[in-house]
């Protein structure tokens, strides 16, 4: 991928466009295609110390001056509290690409063209920034000022405190503090001097839009000086770790390692799905226990300020780890968030300091059961089944009898209730102070669309155990919540499904409370092919939501028609969380969507079709990823995490099963005719 270089010197593109590489265990470096730091989560190091939590910017940026026949060309690039923009290396790019997943910046200095590439080592918190004289006619001097911090990835810092700097070989080591994690930067070529120098208030553009604080100071601990002939290269090297892999082998076993990951990629797919590929395996990492030790996986919700969320985990984990061919990493997966099983519930996050897991949710634990039964049918791996079966079947037992948050089912009609006031519990989980902006307590939609499946799947497995008392019960709950479904949910007058019944909001029909508000959770009864609906209702869903909500790049979280309807998702954080559900246009939507327009229309050429519209949105963002939402009003300007696991996951999952339906069904013309 290669932008125009209209686009990536114009500072509007090139300040809002953004990139990523990550390490496998939460850490990860990224910034602008302009290389200004504009959020405060951008960064150079940003080393997880308690993977994949605890993640703590090092490294902010690096300033680069290039000399070359006698003229000074600064091509890095910086925002300052007064609205100065210096200097302004982008205007220098020749061409921006994206290469195998890794940012390469191509800058024009005269005659000589400079490469720039960072990489991060798998497993490691050490990222590379490599500078390569492509072209020239004469050596190039350069200089590398380094500009560092030690602060949590949430906060900012302001200066003037003292880092304690100890040079050692081409570089020197950084302590910000006493019991701070050292950390080092160097060079492999080229002399270092300490010059230490605080450089001050540093804007950034995204904290002052989002309402936040938005400037800090950084930390110069000296000057890198070198001497490159053409096709000569340097390295900066930026690592948490004791030891590192030498630049080169780090580079080939780095590009070896993605490279390996587009095996999973039909040949006749096309580019965005590589990048795709590419893109999910940022999300999957490692998971340490509480002796720090690494023991398990996860996933990160979204890059820049997520952790690993249980629910997430779940919807993420058939595109991210099935549909890529990563099986092994899948069941570990599984097997990480079942041993954290409480009272029949999957924790809804992992805290970022390492505290206790938090277990507020009541969708988390049902998306299990899919991503389960996801797994089960692409492996066949029976003995993790077998392993999980005890946990599974504690878990509805629990939500039979009663667990967290008034999480129970409703014995009357076997549909499953949660939430009480104060809490958010589903997906649409804004809450500002005491504000639950969508709190959505009693019997929502979606909820029992996954209960549903739920019982629906154990029955099978049961059986397949010879649990078979076990599996007539599963099977009489799963009848019961089906019949009560269509007859709780449908909602005549409007022709789709209620959002929630039976709680105490929304309008009194019959003696009960209903929320005829039209939100996308209901195309889950649906996508998730287990028969809730008849074929007409089933339609009629669809329809409405591709009417009503449907964007290119996602749905809407509400009707533009609803009164709460919010175009904009903008200002400071109560005015944003506001919108969040209220709108919002939602990224992971579109592949349940496409899926379930596939279920009632049968055309996968059609459905495949529908996720076309984030392929041109993998270069107006983060490249090479989806965003977490978009404004609800075109042109759905990207918002929230610039890469979010789900919405990676879900369109990847959605493009491999309407791919494959799409070749069946062109083999079976193939035999008819």
């Amino acid at each position: 991928m290669r932008f125009a270089r209209s686009e990536i010197a114009d500072p509007a593109q090139a300040f809002a466009r953004e990139w990523l590489v990550a390490n496998g265990l939460g850490g990860f470096a990224c910034g602008t295609l302009a290389q200004a730091n504009t959020r405060r989560y951008h960064g150079l190091l940003v080393a997880s110390l308690r993977p994949p939590v605890q993640r703590v910017v090092m490294v902010a940026k690096l300033e680069v001056l290039a000399r070359y026949r006698g003229e000074a060309y600064e091509l890095s690039c910086n925002e300052f509290a007064d609205g100065t923009i210096a200097p302004r290396g982008f205007e220098r790019l020749q061409s921006y690409a994206d290469e195998v997943g890794a940012p390469l910046w191509t800058y024009a200095c005269a005659d000589a063209l400079l490469e720039q590439r960072v990489w991060m080592a798998q497993g490691r918190n050490t990222t590379y920034v490599s500078l390569r004289l492509r072209e020239a006619a004469d050596a190039m001097e350069l200089e590398l000022r380094p500009l560092c911090t030690y602060r949590d990835y949430h906060a900012h810092t302001r200066g003037g405190w003292s880092l304690d700097v100890v040079t050692e070989g081409r570089g020197c080591r950084v302590t910000a503090f006493a019991g701070a994690h050292p950390y080092r930067v160097l060079t492999d070529r080229g002399e270092f001097t300490y010059e230490p120098d605080w450089y001050w208030n540093f804007q950034h553009r995204s904290e002052a839009e989002r309402g936040l604080d938005s400037q800090e100071d950084l930390f110069r601990p000296g000057t890198f000086r070198l001497r490159l002939q053409p096709r000569e290269q340097v390295t900066f090297i930026a690592t948490a770790e004791a030891d590192f892999e030498a630049p080169p082998l780090a580079l080939e076993r780095e590009q070896k390692r993605r490279r390996l990951l587009l095996r999973s990629v039909p040949d006749a797919a096309p580019q965005w799905v590589q990048r795709l590929t590419l893109a999910a395996d940022q999300f999957i990492v490692r998971r340490s226990n509480a002796q720090g030790e690494l023991q398990g996986m996860s996933v990160i919700a979204g890059y820049p300020w997520f952790s690993d969320w249980g629910r997430d985990t779940m919807i993420a984990l058939p595109g991210l780890a099935l549909a890529t061919g990563r099986h092994a990493e899948a069941a570990a997966i599984l097997r990480t968030f079942a041993s954290h099983v409480s009272e029949g519930m999957l924790p809804n996050r992992f805290p970022d300091g390492g505290e206790a897991p938090e277990y507020n949710t009541v969708d988390a634990t049902l998306w299990m059961f899919h991503a389960i039964a996801a797994y089960l049918e692409a492996s066949g791996d029976r003995a993790l089944l077998r392993d999980l079966y005890p946990t599974l079947r504690e878990i509805i037992e629990w939500h039979q009898r009663g667990t967290r948050y008034g999480i129970h089912v409703d014995p009357g009609d076997g549909l499953l209730f949660a939430g009480e006031a104060g809490v958010q519990l589903t997906w649409m989980d804004a809450k500002v102070g005491d504000w639950v902006v969508t709190p959505r307590i009693g019997k929502a939609v979606e909820i029992n669309a996954l209960w549903h499946f739920a019982l629906s799947h154990m029955a099978l497995w049961a059986r397949s155990l010879n649990d078979r008392p076990a599996a007539t019960g599963f099977a009489t709950a799963a009848g019961q919540a089906a019949a009560s479904f269509t007859a709780g949910f449908w909602y005549p007058a409007g022709g789709y499904l209620y959002d929630v019944i039976d709680g105490p909001d929304g309008v009194a029909d019959g003696g009960r409370h209903v929320d005829p508000s039209l939100r996308p959770n209901q195309i889950f009864a649906v996508s998730l092919g287990s028969e809730l609906l008849d074929a007409t209702r089933a339609r009629a869903v669809v329809d409405v939501c591709a009417r009503e909500l449907l964007t290119p790049v996602g749905l809407r979280s509400l009707a533009r028609s609803d009164s709460h309807y919010a175009p904009r998702y903008l200002g400071e954080p109560r005015a944003r969380d506001g919108a969040y559900h209220q709108g919002t246009v939602w990224s992971w939507l579109l592949g349940p969507f496409a899926v379930a327009h596939h279920r009632v229309y049968g055309n996968a050429r059609h459905a495949l079709s529908l996720l076309e519209g984030l392929a041109g949105h993998l270069d107006e963002g983060c490249s090479g990823t989806i965003s977490e939402i978009m404004d609800g009003n075109s042109p759905h300007t990207p918002r929230g995490c610039f890469a979010q696991a789900w919405s990676v996951s879900e369109t990847l999952r959605a493009f491999h099963s309407l791919s494959a339906q799409s070749a069946r069904s062109a083999a079976t013309r193939a035999a008819g005719g």
